[in-house]
């Protein structure tokens, strides 16, 4: 695959797109004009990659919207060399706007087909999270905790609790709430004790599966 001028200009107009539709936040804004959506798609649906849409991915996922994915990091509100911990990496999309950035990724997929994917992926395009696992992401990376971000990319019915727990005093973890339509909901952790809650509106992501095994 190759990026080229015409891939360029289009995700220009999906950043223009995006300022119309609320996002402002210049970092993030670059980062959807730099990242070639197209990589992360397959070959079939690379001529819609710059629309605002999700499109089908491996293991029954999606690449998620663009504008979620502005959203979602928008709510972040990140600085460089943040330690941030995204719960599913999917197509890595979500991963190279993170990484555009300037944060530093530890990012968990809980789908086998999809982790030997992308981490083919990453390694050929020079992507380089600091940690990227194959695990269940609703218990976190509790050897890496705590985290100033942590970014939950599927739907959950509720926060899992040890997510919670690895988040800093002063930080910011953003999650889809809900079974078939999701609430994007913000906690910011005040104190050890205490988060603040703010929700975002109706959102559609793939269900975030708990792991029995």
């Amino acid at each position: 695959m190759k990026d080229t001028f015409k891939h360029r200009g289009m995700r220009n107009q999906l950043a223009e797109l995006l300022i119309e539709k609320g996002i402002s936040d210049k970092t993030v804004l670059d980062a959807i004009r730099e990242v070639p959506r197209h990589f992360f798609m397959d070959s079939s649906f690379e001529g819609h990659a710059y629309q605002d849409k999700a499109f089908p991915i491996a293991a029954d996922q999606t690449i998620s919207q663009p504008y979620t994915v502005a959203f979602q990091t928008e709510l972040l509100q990140l600085e460089p060399n943040l330690s941030v911990l995204e719960i599913g990496t999917g197509s890595g999309y979500q991963t190279a706007v993170l990484l555009k950035c300037k944060a530093k990724v530890f990012t968990i997929e809980r789908q086998l087909e999809l982790f030997k994917k992308t981490n083919l992926f990453f390694k050929k395009m020079g992507y380089r999270p600091k940690k990227f696992i194959f695990g269940d992401g609703y218990k976190g990376l509790p050897e890496e905790a705590p985290f100033d971000r942590i970014i939950v990319t599927a739907g959950a019915p509720e926060v899992p609790k040890a997510l919670m727990s690895q988040l800093k005093v002063g930080g910011r973890l953003v999650i889809p709430i809900g079974f078939e339509e999701q609430i994007m909901t913000l906690f910011e952790r005040t104190s050890e004790k205490e988060f603040k809650k703010t929700e975002y509106g109706s959102f559609r992501f793939v269900p975030l599966l708990e792991d029995k095994n």
